[in-house]
């Protein structure tokens, strides 16, 4: 489907609503509603729009979900689209938090609460490494290829959990390496 016959948001409330709900959805980690949200309910971006989109997303500088609803929102309303997705993102959760601090303050060392927070610790692991997984699938369209992707996500893997190496420089160098093969790739695709 074309990006000029694909759904978008068709009002500033629409972009809010769509972000707000993601928020009240995703607390300890939305990127998995993120994907779903945007991809498969709404449609507004295919797999590789995501990932494109995600991976500047992770490379500036905050919260990658905050980047993504600037990117996404200005992109469909300019400035106005940007403001009212990170609005969506802040607002009503934010409310939200304060109050759980209030309420963590008062009875945070009860065991039943210390047991649920790790309980939803491991529920929010798991919607991150099931939404990894899903979007594996669309490494076989990366121009870089499956294998050299792999060998990337592998020397994350290893670098972070193993070495215990910084996430910053571990992003910086493979971010690097990854960026210089794909534009060769791409370079060389130019050319043939």
């Amino acid at each position: 489907m074309s990006s000029e016959n694909r759904p978008a948001p068709q009002s500033l409330f629409d972009l809010f609503k769509f972000f707000l709900l993601l928020a009240l959805q995703g607390f300890g980690g939305i990127i998995a509603f993120v994907e779903r949200g945007l991809v498969h309910q709404k449609k507004w971006l295919t797999r590789e729009e995501f990932l494109d989109d995600w991976a500047v997303a992770r490379t500036m500088p905050g919260a990658a979900v905050v980047n993504m609803s600037i990117i996404f929102g200005s992109r469909h309303f300019g400035i106005k689209g940007a403001v009212v997705s990170v609005l969506g993102i802040f607002l009503v959760p934010s409310v939200i938090v304060l109050t759980l601090a209030v309420l963590y303050s008062t009875f945070g060392n009860q065991p039943q609460v210390v047991d649920a927070l790790r309980g939803m610790g491991a529920v929010a692991a798991g919607l991150i490494l099931a939404t990894g997984l899903k979007l594996l699938t669309a490494l076989k369209s990366n121009v870089m290829g499956f294998m050299f992707c792999g060998a990337i996500v592998i020397s994350s893997f290893v670098t972070i959990s193993i070495f215990h190496w910084r996430v910053i420089y571990v992003m910086f160098a493979l971010g690097l390496i990854g960026s210089l093969y794909a534009f060769l790739c791409l370079k060389g695709k130019k050319t043939s």
